[in-house]
């Protein structure tokens, strides 16, 4: 009788607990707001933005107007982070989100979309693109109104087959915020520049 007492309390609690561990999903006009704080002001009104529904699934929570596509901040993950990007990087990053769906670690996804991209599948921009990053500490982030204080920007420069002597860019910074090469010569070659502090 114990034991049958025992395993109708674990199957009680253990829903509970598990709903509890589900993270907070914020308001969408608040995901919105906190998607496109790494914007320049004048983009952020126009941003396509994706963010997470009251499922906690990810999708597009408003339609876009203008050359950006901003991510919401994934709210099971510690800190705050979110970024915005040229449209012309779109194929490139809804094609490792499905791979990171499909359970693909870094260095897979690195090898799948390298192939993909020397075969055309994936279209990379000819010019150097875009792409603005901003994060933060969970502390920092007020929930109710989509701030974030203390936050650092990251800058990233998509330049695919990009190298040292075609930029003059060093592969590693010399200085904290000078730009630099990563990735040189592969289809991920980007300019990163900062964090700044």
């Amino acid at each position: 009788m114990k034991q049958l007492l025992l395993v109708g309390i674990c199957l009680c609690v253990l829903p509970m607990m598990a709903q509890e561990e589900k993270p907070e999903i914020p308001r969408k006009k608040v995901q919105i707001k906190t998607a496109v704080l790494p914007a320049p002001e004048a983009d952020k009104d126009g941003a396509m933005v994706y963010g997470y529904n009251r499922s906690g699934n990810f999708s597009v929570l408003r339609k876009g107007t203008n050359n950006l596509v901003c991510i919401g901040d994934n709210p099971a993950k510690e800190g705050i982070s979110v970024s915005c990007y040229s449209k012309k990087l779109e194929p490139f990053m809804a094609r490792g989100r499905e791979l990171t769906a499909e359970g693909k670690d870094f260095k897979e996804k690195r090898k799948i979309r390298g192939a993909e991209v020397a075969s055309g599948k994936i279209p990379m921009p000819k010019e150097p693109s875009m792409t603005y990053i901003y994060f933060g500490k969970d502390e920092d982030y007020d929930k109710t109104t989509g701030d974030l204080k203390n936050g650092q920007y990251r800058y990233v420069i998509y330049t695919p087959f990009a190298t040292p002597e075609s930029t003059g860019l060093p592969i590693k910074p010399h200085a904290k915020g000078m730009p630099w090469l990563m990735d040189p010569g592969t289809h991920r070659a980007h300019i990163m520049i900062g964090p700044f502090k």
